[in-house]
């Protein structure tokens, strides 16, 4: 893999670098996105790829789970999102789940994970009260149906994360900031975004 990998920079750097040089140049000059991407460190997930976007475009944020602490936790996702809330200005968040996540599945089955304690713990106090949650409601219907609908909860439930947040919400009350719950199927390439006045996640179209 690490010779595919030097193969790729070597052809970025002999072919594509020197087509797009003004614009690499550009970017020395700062960066000045309007939205701010929290995806799932999936392998599987690539948000520029996704949406079209070249580089600058979004502030991106990722982590196993596409996970949001409640404010006050000290951690590096509040530090990133207040960067990006107070210094980036920016306009739009997105908290973009996908399918076959494995932290979703993760929290489905979590004693397969106690070797890795830090995994473990990340996803039992991130996903595991949303994974209740989502079995005392949804007992009856098929893992796949169960694995849909505990992906766009645990969405919902980061967007209220998000809430707790002073920054975010001293941009939202002054109409500079809105929050977007999304949830993409690399399998389809679709995204459903929530409709808050729909009370459920509907396909973006074009």
């Amino acid at each position: 893999m690490m010779k595919k990998l030097i193969k790729g920079l070597h052809k970025f750097q002999t072919e594509i670098f020197p087509t797009q040089k003004d614009f690499f140049e550009s970017l020395t000059k700062g960066q000045y996105p309007e939205v701010l991407f929290i995806s799932c460190s999936d392998s599987r997930v690539n948000p520029n790829l996704v949406m079209s976007l070249d580089p600058g475009e979004i502030f991106i944020l990722r982590n196993a789970g596409n996970i949001i602490p409640m404010y006050g936790q000290g951690s590096s996702e509040e530090a990133t999102i207040e960067f990006a809330v107070s210094k980036l200005n920016i306009k739009d968040i997105i908290i973009c789940g996908h399918s076959y996540c494995g932290a979703i599945q993760a929290s489905t089955q979590l004693d397969e994970f106690q070797d890795t304690p830090n995994f473990y713990s990340w996803i039992k106090k991130n996903i595991g009260p949303t994974m209740d949650l989502v079995k005392e409601n949804y007992s009856l219907i098929d893992q796949n149906a169960f694995l849909n609908v505990l992906t766009q909860e645990h969405v919902l439930k980061q967007i209220e994360n998000l809430k707790t947040y002073p920054a975010v919400n001293d941009a939202i009350n002054k109409n500079n900031l809105s929050l977007h719950a999304w949830v993409y199927k690399f399998e389809t390439g679709d995204i459903y975004s929530f409709d808050p006045n729909e009370g459920q996640f509907v396909l973006v179209c074009c």
